[in-house]
């Protein structure tokens, strides 16, 4: 019987445990790598860019102007207080018409993306599907008997 030491031991698990690291380490760059990892990135941080833009133009423009319309209401201050707590649904509100612009951009952007793409499927020229060696040959034979009858 072999005597395994501490020392083996611990060799043998750290050898286990690059092995492991490695084959963790190349499947996660084959993840990462594939196309649609890499859009999905980009489409994040657009939209995270995106969503700054609409939260200003909701926050900035859109509800100041509507506080004008409603005799210089500032949604932003609108709040509740029971007791010791300050509801505030103004900020609430401002959240919703902001997800609500999101949403409308998304959708048109959507539409205008399916437009071309129909668009695009129309201009291809539809091309006649080609017919085998053998079919066509089959078909001369076939021609040529009803010649010879």
């Amino acid at each position: 019987m072999s005597k395994t030491t501490n020392k083996d031991k611990l060799k043998k698990g750290l050898k286990s445990s690059r092995k492991s690291l490695k084959n963790g380490i190349n499947e996660f760059k084959v993840f990462i790598t594939k196309g649609n990892v890499l859009d999905l990135a980009v489409g994040v941080i657009i939209g995270g860019a995106f969503g700054k833009i609409v939260s200003s133009l909701v926050n900035d423009i859109l509800m100041p102007l509507v506080g004008i319309l409603l005799g210089g209401l500032d949604f932003s201050s609108l709040s509740i207080k029971i007791e010791n707590a300050n509801i505030l649904y103004g900020s609430f509100i401002q959240q919703i018409i902001d997800f609500l612009i999101i949403a409308l951009c998304i959708f048109v952007i959507v539409k205008l993306v399916s437009k071309l793409s129909i668009k695009k499927e129309e201009q291809k020229p539809v091309e006649k599907p080609k017919i085998p060696e053998d079919i066509l040959l089959l078909t001369e034979i076939r021609d040529l008997l009803k010649k010879q009858k």
